[in-house]
């Protein structure tokens, strides 16, 4: 039976609520993405479905920016959750914090409804302004982006003086700087240049840099917080992999960008250097989890064979979706980056589906995964419960959402190697031969599962917000 005692003084602040309201956000705008995404996988296959009223390009424009959003959503409300248990104080300055939420979630509300309702613009000035910034992934117009500053800043305020007011433990100190450089990079797309190249250059340092080392440092420390929390793992032994993790991923993130380069017209020596590094970024985030799950087990032996209690497992959900972090990062990021970004097969593979396969699995097993374990932690924080078990629907939502997402990346992946085949070896990446790969069988195909393994997605995070809603809840009357 479970027990009433809280899982820490901190279980019923102010700072976890506001966590909460963050993470329930979260779940809205993840159900957004994926409902935006399987209207776009119908469009693939059937272009005239929903034609001149929500076209293609609006569906992925929504299916993306919400992805982002979701995400940023659920990484301030992991801080918001896991600052008090690290500081040993309470969040400083709560009231704006919540403030600061309100306002970011109705800015958040408006550029939805001007994506869906306005869609697009004229090309002038007021259109950047008002409608849309016309940059994939950051097309948000210029008052929101403001607007995002203006939060994130505050959050930030919030964050710091709260590190400056309590402990200063290893995985606060590399949020706080790691928050400081995501907060930084961002601006690096605010601003516009009428060359491609150089206007691309820092849109990359927006799109990939952000995410190829602020937030996989990010992700370490969740990850690193989540496993002290759960298992009662070695801080020393996290802390040190998250250092290493800190000087890999500047280093190799910074570099790894240079796979993009060679295509904006820099030279093409980034290729092999972008190609090398972008592949080393996960390895650290792997190693920790290997140590730490080792070490555990290793315990949990030693414990059995001398007739003593081992480590009681704390959360078993989030510690499923964490498991599926480490190992989700080093594949989708890991494998299916390198594979298609070394220069030799790059040259065939860029702009195909090999990138959208990619895509899909690395956000996944390196983001979602970690954010999902962090919501059944604030779900547990929120009952004041010891321990959580696994339930019949958390088990149903992480397979299905797994199943589904793999099952998504090798159909985009086979789709890609079709567009490799025929479209650029052997029609020459001509417009012609764009088209005609496209209505070949495999491809077709392909776009099919995709569209399947698309649904089952769905019905996973169906079971996903099922349990979240529903689990703890009798666990909690029965200890109350």
């Amino acid at each position: 039976m479970l027990t009433s005692i809280k899982t820490n003084e901190f279980a019923g602040s102010e700072s976890k609520k506001l966590a909460m309201m963050y993470f329930r956000v979260a779940i809205i705008l993840f159900g957004a993405q994926l409902l935006m995404g399987l209207i776009a996988a119908i469009q693939f296959l059937a272009p005239n479905f929903l034609f001149e009223v929500f076209d293609f390009s609006v569906a992925r424009m929504v299916h993306i920016n919400a992805l982002v959003v979701w995400m940023l959503y659920a990484m301030i409300g992991s801080v918001y959750y896991l600052l008090p248990d690290e500081a040993g104080v309470e969040t400083v300055g709560i009231g704006l914090g919540k403030l600061a939420f309100w306002v970011l979630t109705a800015a958040v509300a408006v550029v939805v409804l001007v994506y869906i309702f306005i869609q697009v613009g004229p090309g002038k000035e007021s259109t950047i302004w008002l409608i849309n910034e016309g940059r994939e992934y950051i097309e948000a117009p210029r008052w929101a982006d403001i607007g995002i500053v203006v939060v994130v800043l505050i959050f930030y305020w919030n964050v710091f003086a709260t590190y400056m007011k309590g402990q200063k433990t290893g995985i606060l100190t590399v949020l706080v700087a790691d928050l400081l450089a995501l907060a930084g990079l961002y601006l690096a797309g605010m601003f516009f240049t009428d060359n491609i190249s150089m206007d691309q250059y820092w849109w990359w340092w927006v799109i990939h840099l952000w995410v190829e080392a602020t937030w996989e440092v990010f992700v370490g420390a969740l990850a690193a917080y989540g496993l002290v929390k759960i298992i009662n793992a070695k801080r020393e032994i996290v802390e040190m992999w998250l250092w290493i993790e800190v000087l890999m991923l500047f280093g190799s993130g910074i570099l790894g960008l240079g796979h993009h380069y060679f295509w904006i017209g820099t030279p093409e020596y980034w290729w092999e250097i972008g190609a090398l590094f972008s592949a080393l970024e996960p390895v650290p985030l792997v190693a920790m989890f290997v140590h730490v799950l080792y070490d555990w087990g290793k315990e949990q032996g030693i414990a059995k064979a001398e007739g003593k209690p081992g480590s009681v497992m704390k959360n078993g959900p989030a510690m499923a979706w964490i498991v599926t972090n480490a190992f989700g990062n080093f594949l989708g990021a890991g494998i299916w980056g390198f594979f298609h970004t070394l220069p030799q097969v790059n040259i065939y593979t860029h702009g195909t589906q090999f990138t959208a396969a990619h895509g899909h699995l690395a956000f996944f097993g390196a983001y979602a995964t970690i954010l999902i374990g962090m919501m059944y932690l604030g779900v547990q924080g929120a009952y004041g419960i010891e321990r959580m078990k696994a339930t019949f629907k958390s088990k149903m939502a992480i397979f299905l959402i797994t199943f589904g997402v793999i099952g998504m990346t090798i159909a985009l992946t086979i789709a890609g190697y079709e567009q490799v085949l025929v479209e650029r070896a052997e029609l020459g990446a001509g417009w012609n031969a764009f088209f005609v790969a496209q209505d070949l069988p495999w491809y077709v195909q392909a776009q099919i599962w995709r569209t399947i393994m698309g649904v089952v997605t769905f019905v996973g995070f169906i079971y996903l917000v099922w349990d979240l809603l529903t689990i703890g809840k009798k666990e909690a009357k029965a200890a109350a």
